[in-house]
């Protein structure tokens, strides 16, 4: 597993992916993501700090993802900033990376999957019709906790 997580640290210091920026924090157990908000999407222009935690059974075991920036998103809890997504869960294989999960976790704020809210609020929003309600108050977070002030 160390060498696992050597080899993703190298490809992550390396990597020239311009939405996400990973490193790690105190061991290789706990890792920091730094994810670009999707263009096109409320989330635009945001920078979300997400952490991720790695388990001794990793990669056989996926790791733990939470928000640490506030976002609104359904599949996001409110308080806590866990990440619903099914590759952290049942979905996933020893094949994902984290650099991989951050692909999904991004892939995920573009599409919202309001069947399975983690946020009831924001999940009710989309079920009920109202994008522009949901789109407002996405945007309103990403401005206030996501963006630089400038």
């Amino acid at each position: 597993m160390t060498n696992r997580l050597m080899k993703e640290y190298k490809e992550a210091s390396q990597s020239q992916d311009r939405d996400i920026r990973l490193s790690v924090q105190d061991n290789l157990y706990k890792w920091t993501a730094l994810l670009q908000g999707p263009e096109g999407t409320q989330y635009e222009g945001g920078v979300f700090q997400v952490q991720l935690d790695v388990q001794e059974s990793y990669p056989l075991q996926p790791p733990k993802a939470k928000f640490i920036t506030r976002i609104f998103h359904p599949n996001i809890h409110f308080k806590t900033g866990e990440v619903c997504l099914d590759i952290l869960k049942a979905a996933w294989t020893p094949a994902w990376t984290l650099q991989s999960v951050c692909r999904a976790i991004i892939a995920l704020l573009s599409n919202p999957e309001a069947d399975s809210p983690l946020n009831c609020d924001a999940g009710n929003l989309i079920r009920n019709g109202d994008a522009r309600g949901f789109n407002s108050m996405a945007r309103m977070y990403t401005q206030m906790y996501a963006m630089e002030e400038s």
